[in-house]
């Protein structure tokens, strides 16, 4: 879309050029989604709202598990322990994200406003 709010922005072909792009960039009560646990952490310290695209909130209470969780999926990949990605988003997921996106949004406002 065509928004004065939007900028397309074209990162490098470094790997995570984006994600340091992003999280150079973010600002406080900037909102991003991502699944990335690194990059939600890395938001979460410039003072970023954080949501999974599954709605699953990230802040300060739940990176930590979230990062430890991944490291651990990680290492069972790297074993063969586990072969598959995650589960296909369901209407639920959809439903939850939608939700806490609105939650989030109206907390920013309230933010603003003070």
């Amino acid at each position: 879309p065509n928004r004065d709010w939007i900028e397309f922005v074209l990162s490098d072909r470094e790997l995570d050029a984006a994600d340091d792009w992003i999280a150079e960039h973010v600002g406080e009560d900037d909102i991003v989604i991502t699944e990335d646990i690194p990059l939600a952490s890395r938001c979460l310290k410039r003072n970023a709202r954080v949501l999974s695209p599954r709605g699953r909130v990230f802040d300060e209470s739940s990176i930590g598990e979230a990062l430890a969780s991944r490291e651990l999926m990680s290492q069972l990949r790297e074993l063969g322990s586990i072969t598959g990605g995650p589960a296909p988003m369901q209407r639920q997921d959809r439903s939850t994200f939608l939700q806490r996106f609105d939650e989030i949004i109206q907390k920013v406002r309230r933010n603003q406003r003070n």
